[in-house]
């Protein structure tokens, strides 16, 4: 074994040595790239009201979960972890919020979490149905169960998990390391806002998490000639423990004052070093925050397509979920971004070129200029209609507004009366499928969800079909609705739309779809 990882650290280090003499590390531009990242990371920080809205948030989730189990001895509590806790968010970054029921370090079983994720869904469906919320999803499979919303105020998508201490102390660990070397967090948050411009930061498409890519740039930073940051391990001889990891932060606040490197360079140089390997991970090469080097791994007994070991837990690769699609999508864009840095420090591309080359046109807007400074309270009150983030297609429509439907009857989800034994909402109901996309198929063009067929026809005030089950059930074909009623002597009767734009009509089985034989729907 020892052999093995003295032969990859070799091989490794030789091919990034080859790997950097491909770029020209022309003086001048290097200053003005460090110049555009540093804007770029500068333009990318929250204000004062990113963080308030934030915080607000975690304090409404916090009564909120203290309502739905019960508050018993100041517990549950709602803790924030993520790119929030490490302060490497943007205003577009997810918020993570961990229910923790003890300060123990005790494990819950998995189907508690499950359970107890469910019964805050409960709460948040309710909640949905007053337009408070958007896309309440349980995702009870994963391997840390969580339940994901939307609040429709701010457009913050929340991923809600159980007892994740272990996503807390990595986040509070990180947060406390970037002390030692401002260049950490601008690294990594650079990393991060490049790696979400080329699409390849989402565990979810088989490519990069955000730790993954923090770990990356840690590691990077490790290995320099003189390294910037220290092993991790010297960081928790002491334990993980947070008020551990500070004292032991402060002896390493000068750790590195003897590299000189800028950001620039130390972003043109951890792309080539990734490049440089690309070959290498298929024989076990492994990222190793813990010791600071590259060492060999399998993860029972397989190597990973990318292994980035976890520091906290070495028995697991965080970057477990990138797959061979996602290995060969992530290294089409090292290499691309690397051509194009290539081409500016030549002089064939521009400042201004690159940078859109490398992070997209697209600026990234502050929360604070969209919605007012304002407290929230439990239930949510207000009722913007605001939203950052583009519907996404699990979350449905969100009210008659956004749907291309007769606006008569109810106006939203919310005032009509839905069946809610089995199936709360569309994504648990049973329907055929054929003639219409289903909500993950859907065209996600700017995100609409309007190009997508009716789901159920308008629900006159005066009479809900769905007030009186012994009516029978709908189920929708296509555009069209059939109905098959209970004690009915016929049940080949269709819920159909005028193509005209009249109100829905019963279709009777002798009638043509011509609109001469319909008949009003609603008498």
């Amino acid at each position: 074994m020892v052999m093995k990882e003295k032969r990859l650290r070799r091989k490794a280090k030789k091919l990034e040595s080859k790997g950097l003499l491909k770029i020209n590390f022309n003086p001048s531009c290097i200053s003005t790239l460090d110049e555009l990242l540093r804007d770029i990371y500068a333009v990318g920080r929250p204000t004062p009201n990113d963080y308030h809205v934030r915080e607000d948030l975690v304090r409404v989730f916090d009564e909120m979960v203290k309502e739905v189990y019960g508050n018993s001895n100041e517990s549950p509590v709602v803790e924030v972890f993520g790119s929030f806790k490490m302060d490497m968010f943007t205003v577009k970054s997810d918020l993570n919020l961990s229910v923790n029921f003890s300060n123990e370090s005790v494990e819950l079983p998995r189907d508690e979490k499950i359970k107890a994720l469910r019964k805050l869904a409960k709460k948040l469906y309710r909640l949905k149905r007053h337009g408070h919320v958007l896309g309440v999803n349980p995702i009870v499979t994963a391997k840390v169960p969580i339940l994901k919303v939307v609040d429709r105020g701010t457009g913050i998508e929340c991923d809600i998990s159980v007892e994740n201490k272990d996503g807390i102390l990595k986040s509070q660990f990180v947060f406390i390391v970037s002390e030692i070397d401002e260049r950490f967090h601008i690294l990594s948050s650079l990393m991060k806002a490049w790696a979400q411009a080329y699409g390849i930061n989402s565990s979810k498409d088989h490519t990069l998490n955000s730790l993954s890519l923090i770990l990356l740039v840690a590691f990077h930073l490790q290995t320099r000639e003189p390294p910037i940051l220290p092993p991790f391990s010297a960081l928790l001889k002491d334990g993980t423990k947070p008020e551990n990891v500070r004292v032991a932060v402060q002896d390493y606040l000068q750790y590195g004052k003897e590299n000189k490197e800028s950001i620039a360079e130390l972003f043109v140089t951890l792309l080539s070093k990734l490049a440089s390997v690309e070959s290498l991970w298929p024989e076990g090469l492994c990222v190793s925050s813990y010791e600071g080097s590259w060492i060999p791994k399998t993860w029972n007994f397989k190597v990973g397509y990318i292994s980035v070991e976890d520091f906290m837990d070495r028995s697991e690769n965080v970057a477990r979920a990138v797959g061979i699609k996602g290995t060969k999508a992530i290294y089409k864009c090292i290499l691309s971004s690397l051509h194009h840095l290539s081409a500016f420090m030549e002089g064939r591309i521009q400042a201004p070129k690159l940078k859109v080359l490398l992070f997209g046109a697209e600026p990234i807007p502050s929360l604070g200029e969209n919605i007012k400074n304002h407290k929230r309270t439990l239930p949510f009150h207000d009722t913007a209609s605001f939203t950052a983030k583009r519907p996404r297609p699990a979350e449905g429509w969100n009210s008659w507004e956004e749907a291309n439907w007769p606006k008569e009857g109810c106006n939203s989800w919310g005032e009509a009366d839905w069946p809610t034994e089995d199936w709360n909402m569309w994504g648990r109901a049973e329907q055929p499928k054929e003639g219409w996309n289903p909500w993950r198929e859907a065209d996600q063009t700017y995100g609409a969800m309007n190009s997508l067929p009716p789901m159920i026809p308008p629900i006159h005030p005066e009479k809900h079909v769905f007030d009186t089950p012994e009516l029978g059930i709908g189920f929708q074909q296509g555009s069209s609705w059939s109905w098959e009623p209970n004690g009915f002597p016929s049940s080949n009767c269709a819920g159909v739309q005028d193509p005209l734009g009249a109100d829905w009509a019963w279709d009777s089985p002798k009638a043509k779809g011509d609109g001469k034989d319909w008949t009003p729907w609603i008498h």
